[in-house]
């Protein structure tokens, strides 16, 4: 993408169209945007960005209030940018006069100039009659989710499907993971305390939750591998999967690495084989690792064909398989998700997830212990994944891990506002047929 000098307001309405027109994600849009904005300017792109994703039916419905002809074609970019007018309104502190100030500027910058009456008129409509139309935008309650999804939910979940809806709207607490090998949980909470950064430790053991996100380049020792950002859930992986010094380990579709460290700083002398399919994702792997002076083999290969990267006759002792999946359980941190994930994608996903998991406990040892997780909230990419393998795999047995039911098929975590993301657990041993 060509460098170029460009609004924020621009630079989110063009992000929102490549998200909403053209399947792209926020996780790959904001980073292709730096340079071509103000650096200051980035937080307040990227809450602008994320915050559009995370309520933009209640968004798109103000719109139809208020334009007459919808917008298609090129114009759609017209559209994009009034969401970005309204969202500044309505969720930001910005006063209101300079947030249309400044998206009216916006239309210069997108070719669109002129639109600038239009987008000046609707946005201002908006301010004189804010109360009406509100009142008839939330006459009911919005799950601001799509409607397949909301009806996934509702059939895996008829009892706790509003409250993960309400939990997948909110924003997200900041997690952190305190490495055991350099510090007690303590002593990293007297530093944070030191740089005035409030915070309460949570569970599992090493767990901070910061009262107030911030960035990593403030959190004392970030650099130095103290700590790892890291979701209070996730952190139940190296842990259920208790891997042991001495032992070979294989951490599946590992990017961006939070997991291999975490393995690494409880088990500091295992061979550990840090594995994805994207090589631009391992590099983040490799970084992780060198903050963390911690030392394991990265490969770049396809987890469903260890072949084709595993040299005959390794195996291992113990897997982790954080299978490609949904991400229905990590909405909250990637509103897109919302809008980017098809129904019609459940069914490749459940496909693929299987053909690795297949794969791969070919490679685990007798005795061994693979623990399979998703950031999934779908029991099609969960329980009765795992349920379907242990019916076809006589050698695989399902082992507790919270005490759970004896009836229950691995443990779900769902997203809690104040606490972890939606997080799934199945931990297999193989037994010798």
């Amino acid at each position: 993408m060509r460098q170029r000098a460009l609004s924020t307001r621009a630079a989110a309405a063009e992000i929102i169209a490549q998200v909403r027109y053209h399947g792209q994600s926020l996780a790959t849009l904001l980073p292709a945007y730096q340079g071509q904005i103000k650096a200051q300017d980035m937080p307040l792109l990227q809450e602008i960005c994320y915050g559009i994703c995370r309520v933009l039916p209640r968004l798109e419905r103000i719109v139809a209030q208020l334009v007459n002809k919808p917008l298609k074609g090129k114009t759609r970019i017209v559209h994009c940018l009034l969401l970005v007018g309204l969202y500044q309104i309505l969720y930001t502190r910005i006063p209101a006069h300079a947030a249309v100030d400044e998206v009216v500027n916006a239309t210069k910058a997108l070719n669109m100039p002129s639109f600038r009456a239009l987008v000046n008129g609707v946005l201002r409509r908006f301010l004189r009659e804010q109360e009406a139309i509100l009142a008839t935008v939330d006459k009911h309650w919005q799950t601001l989710h799509p409607e397949w999804l909301v009806n996934r939910l509702k059939k895996d979940y008829p009892n706790d499907w509003r409250e993960i809806i309400e939990a997948n709207n909110t924003k997200p607490p900041m997690w952190l993971r305190v490495n055991s090998a350099k510090w007690t949980v303590t002593d990293y909470l007297a530093a944070l305390h030191e740089h005035n950064i409030r915070a309460e430790a949570g569970q599992p053991d090493g767990a901070l939750r910061l009262d107030a996100p911030c960035a990593v380049d403030k959190l004392p020792h970030f650099d130095d591998g103290a700590l790892a950002v890291q979701d209070c859930h996730a952190q139940w992986a190296a842990i259920l999967l208790d891997a042991q010094n001495g032992e070979r380990v294989l951490d599946a579709c590992a990017a961006p690495g939070g997991k291999t460290t975490h393995i690494l700083a409880r088990a500091p002398q295992a061979q550990v084989t840090a594995l994805d399919i994207e090589p631009e994702r391992l590099a983040r792997v490799r970084e992780n690792l060198a903050r963390m002076g911690q030392q394991a083999e990265v490969i770049c290969g396809d987890a469903s064909a260890p072949d084709t990267w595993l040299d005959a006759g390794v195996m291992f002792d113990r897997i982790l398989l954080d299978a490609p999946c949904s991400a229905t359980g990590v909405i909250r941190r990637h509103p897109d998700i919302k809008w980017l994930r098809q129904e019609q994608d459940i069914p490749a996903l459940v496909a693929l997830q299987k053909a690795i998991l297949t794969a791969l406990w070919g490679k685990l040892k007798v005795g061994g212990t693979l623990l399979y997780a998703t950031c999934s909230l779908l029991k099609a990419e969960n329980s009765q994944q795992i349920a379907a393998f242990l019916n076809h795999t006589p050698d695989a047995k399902l082992v507790s891990v919270f005490d759970e039911d004896e009836s229950a098929v691995g443990w779900q975590f769902l997203p809690q506002i104040d606490g972890g993301d939606g997080f799934y657990y199945a931990k297999l041993t193989k037994t010798a047929r």
